[in-house]
């Protein structure tokens, strides 16, 4: 754990390895259609009723949007009706100390959460860019630049605490770190902790603990000390589930299972598992498995009324390994599709 401040951080130029993607995301986007109490839809064109919206991260155009679930192919260029929700800090000058013109680039996390009555969305993106941004309007909870361009921290996820506080995944900077983002918008004083290949985050309300999950291990961290001035604490670690011999296991995602409290859904580079928080087991013994378990699954969730499953995974033949135009859809096997998408992460629009 350390206090490090933000300015201790490196600031050099946005790595070469990898290529900026030219979006045509426009400047400022956060625009909403219905409220989100409206979005439950389905219904029509073998899509079942009360099916939630979709939550993506589309890295080809650099935003993220909220898309109408009864759409089985999403094309916002041609009809613009598709699209429920649309964010990207490009332009907007809510976010422009975060400089999104060299943050903003591979957003890879996106999830909804309520806190006090209010509706957010996480996001993060590759080279630096974490943001908690109010749903519909767009304003900025609390954002931070973690040295962007250098590529030496990689955000991967975030999630936000019942103190208002928000924690942080950073995978290439191996580290954990929670901000006392309660203090206001641009709140730098951080605790951190340690974690090869830091990928994802979920606060588990009924334990009263933050889970995270990293390259071989899923750990838990008790919070301590006060709002203004949080401590990380590791309490617990298991082992993930060994995939291919002589490699890490590579874990990916991590995020709670909706139909069954008490499980977590864990992608590895291998393999889905849902982790038995009560008998700290990683278990394959849920409906769907033999479709939902595959390789390099980057983002699954269910959805509690439908009892769907939604997974990505990246497909050949576009401009970056990880990207995928298709969003899977399980129990029954179905999908969507985005025309020139660039997805990464999907998510159902459940806030919670």
């Amino acid at each position: 754990m350390s206090a490090t401040p933000m300015s201790a951080m490196p600031n050099s130029a946005m790595p070469s390895r990898r290529a900026v993607v030219l979006g045509a995301a426009g400047a400022g986007i956060a625009a909403a259609l219905p409220a989100t109490g409206a979005y439950a839809a389905g219904g029509g064109g073998g899509v079942p009723a009360g099916t939630p919206p979709v939550l993506l991260t589309e890295q080809a155009s650099r935003r993220l949007l909220v898309l109408d679930p009864r759409r089985r192919v999403w094309d916002p260029a041609a009809d613009p009706s598709v699209v429920r929700w649309q964010f990207s800090p490009l332009g907007d000058p809510r976010y422009k100390d975060l400089r999104p013109d060299e943050s903003w680039v591979y957003p890879c996390e996106a999830k909804v959460r309520v806190h006090r009555r209010r509706t957010y969305v996480l996001t993060t993106a590759s080279f630096g860019f974490v943001a908690v941004v109010e749903h519909p309007s767009g304003r900025r909870y609390w954002g931070a630049a973690l040295g962007p361009g250098d590529d030496l921290f990689n955000p991967h996820s975030a999630e936000i605490l019942p103190d208002g506080n928000v924690a942080v995944a950073c995978s290439t900077g191996a580290l954990v770190r929670l901000y006392a983002a309660s203090l206001g918008p641009r709140a730098t004083r951080y605790a951190e902790a340690r974690l090869k290949g830091a990928h994802g985050l979920h606060w588990d309300g009924a334990r009263e603990v933050l889970w995270a999950v990293g390259d071989d291990e899923l750990v838990s961290y008790a919070v301590g000390g006060t709002a203004g001035r949080p401590t990380l604490t590791r309490t617990y670690g298991v082992g993930l589930p060994v995939g291919t011999p002589g490699r890490t296991p590579g874990g990916h995602d991590l995020f709670p299972v909706a139909g069954r409290p008490g499980r977590l859904w864990v992608t590895t580079n291998a393999a889905v598992f849902q982790y038995e928080v009560s008998s700290g087991a990683f278990r394959q013994d849920f409906a769907g498995a033999e479709d939902i378990s595959r390789k390099s699954v980057k983002a699954v969730g269910d959805d509690p009324r439908t009892g769907q499953v939604v997974t990505t995974v990246p497909e050949s033949g576009l401009d970056e390994t990880w990207w995928t135009t298709t969003v899977s859809v399980h129990r029954p096997e179905s999908g969507y599709k985005l025309v020139n998408g660039g997805i990464y992460k999907a998510r159902w629009w459940l806030p919670r």
